[in-house]
């Protein structure tokens, strides 16, 4: 292998050929920051630090991509777009991060559909138009029935659902402004980048995973079997006057309140005795 590659990890939890891999030892002093310290003195190509934890590791990783070096690392947010932000938070200048970043990607885990129980249903018109979908396009989703194969959940294995925001000039002037996450994610979607709902979207329509599933990991709340609406019950007696629910007078409210207080009397008096 002509690419000399590092990583700093905690803990190191797959042990790869031709990898060189550091465990964080934190009573041995062996932290993120100073481990990344001694791994730019080998000169690598490439280096992935575990997690950037804080400020320190975050910084020293900045430099590390500014001097010709291929980082990758984790940070945790709750979107691709909001990686920006949360290294600024962290203490990184926008300048640096403005510089150094080149992509980010972000990733969740849905479960699969059962393939020996799935079967296919007509979705709610309203739920399709919901997600800009032609009610008369015959879109099929897809569910698990449950079976001794799926131990009667209807899901069998995971799947990744996943979205990259490459970073283009227009990103780097909204992160040099310290733009918020929302602002970013805009301006991501406008030129052309795919967010977890999207490829979550994309994955429900080819039957992968259920619609369940994707409202549970992208958090979009999905309608599923919206309501009727209620109709008037029949009792032979006369609607009350909206003027019925208005609230008590101030005399009247104080009288429920006092009953209210001496019942709650009452019981721990009781309750005491007991």
């Amino acid at each position: 292998m002509d690419k000399n590659i590092i990583t700093v990890e905690d803990p190191v939890e797959y042990r790869l050929r031709l990898i060189r891999q550091v465990q964080v030892n934190a009573r041995a002093g062996v932290t993120f920051a100073n481990g990344l310290r001694a791994i730019l003195r080998q000169d690598p190509d490439i280096i992935m630090i575990g997690e950037i934890r804080d400020v320190e590791t975050a910084e020293i990783a900045v430099q590390a991509a500014l001097t010709g070096h291929f980082v990758f690392s984790t940070l945790h947010t709750n979107d691709a777009a909001g990686a920006i932000p949360r290294l600024i938070h962290m203490g990184v200048e926008p300048f640096l991060v403005a510089s150094a970043l080149e992509g980010i990607m972000a990733q969740r885990l849905a479960r699969k559909i059962c393939p020996q129980c799935r079967e296919s249903y007509d979705p709610e018109p309203l739920l399709l138009e919901n997600f800009h979908l032609d009610p008369a396009a015959g879109i099929k989703f897809w569910r698990g029935r449950g079976c001794e194969h799926c131990r009667g959940t209807g899901y069998k294995g995971r799947v990744a659902v996943m979205e990259l925001v490459a970073m283009t000039p227009a990103l780097r002037r909204l992160t040099l402004s310290k733009a918020p996450g929302d602002e970013i994610k805009e301006q991501a979607r406008a030129e052309g980048a795919v967010f977890m709902e999207d490829d979550a979207l994309e994955k429900v329509l080819a039957g992968v995973t259920s619609i369940e599933e994707m409202s549970r990991i992208t958090g979009i709340k999905v309608d599923l079997a919206p309501a009727a609406p209620a109709e008037p019950v029949e009792t032979g007696e006369p609607l009350l006057a909206p003027a019925a629910f208005e609230e008590s007078p101030a005399d009247e409210r104080a009288v429920l309140a006092e009953k209210d207080v001496e019942e709650y009397q009452e019981k721990i008096t009781h309750w005491l005795s007991r």
